[in-house]
C-alpha cells in the first residue's frame, strides 16, 4: 500500500512551506513533510535567535499567498535605512528608502514568526497534508512516477518529488547530486540585544577584519545580532558570561548604539558557500538551501528560496493546466534555467564582497574604501543598488 499525491515536499520551513502554499489554490495533491512538527506556541517575552531580511519582492509573494505576517497581526520590523561601514578605514556608505520614495527597503523577521504565517494557510488549504514527524528513508524513481519510503509508515508516491530540506540536504545526498564549494572557516554567532540608543530602523553593518558583524532593527529597540567571525572566536563569544560578551559586541560595534544592556541566548552556525551541479533530476527538484547557500553578510539566502519556491510554483502550475506531467525534465528544465543564473549572480556577488572586506592587503582595503565613499555620493548607482537589493523591478509598487 501507498499514499498516493502529485507533489510531495521534504522540508516543512520557510522555502517548502511558501512553494505548498504557492500550489493551496490548484487540484494538486500535495504532501509537506517535516522531521519535526511545527508548533507556533513561544513565549512572548524574547526572540528567535534566527531572523531573516526580507525583500519588498518576497514581501509581495507572501502577500500573493496571504502570508504575509505583518497582515495577520504578527510582527514584522521594517528598515528604512542601512548604513555600512568599514572598521579598516574609513569608507562609509548609506542608503535611505526616502531617496526612492519607498516607505521601506524591507523588514526583518523572525523566521519562526514566517513560518508560523505560512503554516496557517497550509492548515486552511484542502489539498495539502502536513505530515510531521517523519523521517523518509529511501527514494526510487521510475518512468511514471517516485516512491519515498519512510522509516515508519506506508510508502508515499508522486509525480514530483522536491528537496526543501535545508543546506545539509538528504534528499539531495540520497540522489547523489554533487556540489560545488567550499567551507569559509567562519561561523556566524547570533543572538539578540537591547541597546542603550534605539536603532532608527536602520540595520547596521560593520566589516571587521574577521568578518562582518550586523545590528538589525527588531521591535521594542531590540537588534538582532549576526556577527561573522572565526570559528574560534565565535565559540569564545558564546562562552563568555553575559556582561563580559554585552562589552566586547558594543566594543566591536565601536559603541555606535551605546552600551549593550540585555543579551539574549547565542548560538554559533557554520558558514559554507555552494551551489549544486543540478538542481533538478527527472521527477525532482531542488529549492533554497537545499541547492545553495549563501554567506549571510547581505541577508539573500531566504530571499532566493522564495524566488525559487515563486518560480517553481509557476512552472508547476503551467504544466498542469497544459495537462503536462509536472515532474517531467522538460518541464523543470524550464525551472533551473530560470534560478540558475539569478541564483549564480547573486551567490558570486556575495562571495566577493566576502572576500574583497576580508582582505588586508593595503591596496584592496584603499580600493574598497575609496569605492564605498565614491558610492555614496553617486546617487543614482545608490539608487541602482537599493532596487537590487529590495528584489529588483518587483522592489517598488
Amino acid at each position: 500500500m501507498s499514499r498516493d499525491y502529485d507533489l510531495i515536499i521534504v522540508g516543512g520551513s520557510m522555502v517548502g512551506a511558501s512553494l505548498a502554499c504557492a500550489l493551496a489554490d490548484t487540484p494538486l495533491r500535495i504532501a509537506l513533510l517535516d522531521a519535526q512538527r511545527f508548533e507556533a506556541d513561544w513565549p512572548d517575552d524574547g526572540f528567535d535567535l534566527r531572523v531573516s531580511a526580507i525583500t519588498r519582492a518576497s514581501e509581495a509573494f507572501l502577500q500573493q499567498l496571504d502570508a504575509w505576517p505583518g497582515d495577520h497581526g504578527e510582527r514584522v520590523s521594517p528598515f528604512r535605512e542601512m548604513h555600512v561601514w568599514d572598521a579598516s578605514g574609513d569608507g562609509v556608505i548609506h542608503f535611505d528608502s526616502a531617496e526612492l520614495g519607498e516607505a521601506t527597503l524591507g523588514h526583518i523577521v523572525e523566521n519562526r514568526v514566517l513560518i508560523k504565517s505560512l503554516h496557517r494557510q497550509i492548515a486552511e488549504a484542502d489539498n495539502i497534508d502536513y505530515l510531521a514527524p517523519v523521517t523518509p528513508a529511501a527514494i526510487e524513481f521510475d518512468d511514471q512516477q517516485v516512491r519515498l519510503s519512510l522509516e515508519a509508515g506506508e510508502p508515499l508516491t508522486a509525480k514530483l518529488l522536491v528537496g526543501a530540506d535545508g543546506g545539509n540536504s538528504w534528499v539531495r545526498r540520497q540522489v547523489g547530486i554533487g556540489v560545488r564549494g567550499w567551507d569559509y572557516d567562519q561561523a556566524a554567532l547570533v543572538t539578540y540585544v537591547k541597546t542603550e540608543q534605539f536603532h532608527r530602523e536602520t540595520a547596521w553593518q560593520r566589516f571587521m577584519p574577521d568578518g562582518p558583524l550586523a545590528f538589525l532593527p527588531l521591535s521594542d529597540g531590540y537588534s538582532s545580532i549576526v556577527w561573522s567571525t572565526s570559528p574560534q572566536q565565535a565559540q569564545q563569544l558564546q562562552a563568555m558570561d553575559d556582561a563580559a560578551f554585552c562589552e566586547q559586541l558594543a566594543a566591536a560595534f565601536d559603541y555606535t548604539l551605546g552600551a549593550i544592556e540585555i543579551c539574549g541566548p547565542r548560538a554559533v552556525f557554520p558558514l559554507r558557500f555552494f551551489e549544486t551541479e543540478h538542481y533538478i533530476r527527472p521527477r525532482l527538484a531542488l529549492v533554497g538551501d537545499a541547492a545553495h547557500t549563501i554567506h549571510p553578510l547581505a541577508g539573500q539566502g531566504v530571499n532566493l528560496g522564495f524566488a525559487d519556491a515563486d518560480s517553481l510554483a509557476q512552472v508547476i502550475r503551467e504544466a498542469q493546466q497544459q495537462h503536462k506531467d509536472i515532474g517531467s525534465l522538460p518541464i523543470l528544465r524550464r525551472y533551473e534555467r530560470w534560478r540558475r543564473a539569478d541564483n549564480r549572480a547573486m551567490l558570486m556577488t556575495m562571495d566577493g564582497f566576502k572576500r574583497l572586506f576580508g582582505s588586508q592587503w593595503g591596496p584592496l582595503r584603499w580600493l574598497r574604501n575609496s569605492g564605498l565613499n565614491l558610492t555614496d555620493r553617486l546617487a543614482p548607482l545608490k539608487k541602482i543598488i537599493m532596487r537590487q537589493a529590495m528584489g529588483g523591478p518587483s522592489g517598488s509598487d
